[in-house]
């Protein structure tokens, strides 16, 4: 069983950057593919960014060249360094980890309690 920590989130300037975090439990972290979620008008769900556990990234249009992604092993932990931000990145942003990648952005196994993150203009 993995559980997933999102403290943070929070408020941000159009322009500006904000990072969160996604803490893991458990010792099998380094193998999990990691990613963010978060909610997407008539899409019901985008997954702007994930990184795999070989490290393979992948970032959605929507945030490519603004946003990137980065894992920490030996701290259990996934990062989304967010900048250049828009008031449309204004969402509940959701982590998520799955054993193989090719489900991360399907078929998660586990999925964190969402941070909100605000961007004003």
């Amino acid at each position: 069983q993995v559980q997933l920590a999102e403290p943070g989130g929070g408020l941000g300037q159009a322009g500006g950057p904000l990072r969160l975090s996604c803490a893991a439990s458990g010792r099998a972290f380094r193998s999990y593919s990691m990613g963010w979620s978060r909610p997407a008008p008539g899409k019901g769900r985008e997954f702007v960014s994930y990184i795999s556990g070989g490290g393979s990234i992948y970032h959605a249009d929507s945030v490519k060249g603004r946003f990137t992604i980065s894992r920490d092993n030996a701290k259990n932990t996934v990062y989304l360094h967010m900048n250049s931000l828009k008031p449309e990145d204004t969402a509940v942003y959701y982590c998520a980890a799955a054993q193989s990648s090719s489900y991360i952005t399907t078929r998660p196994d586990y999925w964190g309690q969402g941070t909100q993150v605000t961007v004003s203009s």
